[in-house]
């Protein structure tokens, strides 16, 4: 018999997602986060680049700037309100102090209980048929498993309580969407139209990407998805995130 994912914790106010580029949240867990906004929970989203170097047909100068606004646009269709962005350089985003810094800081700036992020492993998914994942991804990743600790601890990088942003150790939860080893999930079903309209404001993102139509694209991903994990949870469609307890 197929273990069950339990179902995400519910005993919080405030969430920070921190990812490496636009649309990294709406292909892995937007369709969670519109049904925690729409239950007066608050969700902010940090990037670590404005994604300049995703798109071949765009060069960075124009592209950074459309990504960003496609991101603004796509938060706010799930809730999201305050979208910030820490000008890492797309493609090459290195894992070490400096962005552990950046992280805590963003953690101490909004003191949240949980916090999220994409798949920090080797590759998506496990076995034969598995992809190599990318370098920044695994980089934010395993810095924001590593920043939710910094973040409470005035001895490392004290430059931050110089600047105002006091010690945060009131992270409770890390939840990693994307993972191969998943342990929970979260209903999808009341936020997956959402999502699916989230996706879709990367239009010129996802032009670039593929030669489906934009919306059979993105409702195909997300349904598919959602319903892999059904499987596991009840037979719901879901979303599924490793979660890790501090």
């Amino acid at each position: 018999m197929t273990e069950q994912l339990k179902p995400m914790p519910t005993d919080w106010t405030r969430a920070l997602a921190v990812v490496a580029h636009p649309d990294d949240l709406e292909y892995g867990c937007a369709a969670a986060i519109a049904d925690w906004t729409d239950g007066g929970r608050e969700v902010v989203y940090v990037l670590a680049t404005r994604g300049e170097a995703g798109m071949d047909t765009l060069e960075p100068a124009a592209c950074g700037p459309l990504r960003e606004a496609e991101q603004r646009a796509s938060a706010a269709v799930v809730g999201v309100r305050t979208v910030e962005f820490l000008d890492h350089r797309d493609g090459v985003i290195e894992y070490g102090p400096d962005l552990r810094r950046d992280i805590a800081a963003a953690i101490r700036r909004h003191r949240p209980e949980l916090v999220i992020t994409l798949n920090h492993r080797d590759t998506w998914g496990s076995g034969p048929g598995a992809f190599w994942n990318t370098p920044d991804h695994q980089a934010v990743g395993r810095a924001v498993l590593d920043a939710a600790g910094d973040a409470g601890n005035r001895w490392i990088f004290p430059e931050l309580t110089e600047q105002g942003l006091e010690p945060w150790g009131g992270v409770r939860w890390v939840a990693v969407a994307g993972s191969s080893s998943p342990t929970h999930a979260a209903d999808a079903g009341p936020g997956l139209e959402r999502s699916v309209r989230s996706l879709l404001e990367h239009r010129a993102y996802i032009e670039a990407l593929t030669d489906e139509h934009p919306e059979t694209y993105c409702r195909n991903f997300l349904t598919g998805n959602a319903q892999a994990v059904a499987e596991r949870f009840g037979g719901r469609p879901a979303v599924s995130f490793e979660l890790f307890g501090r």
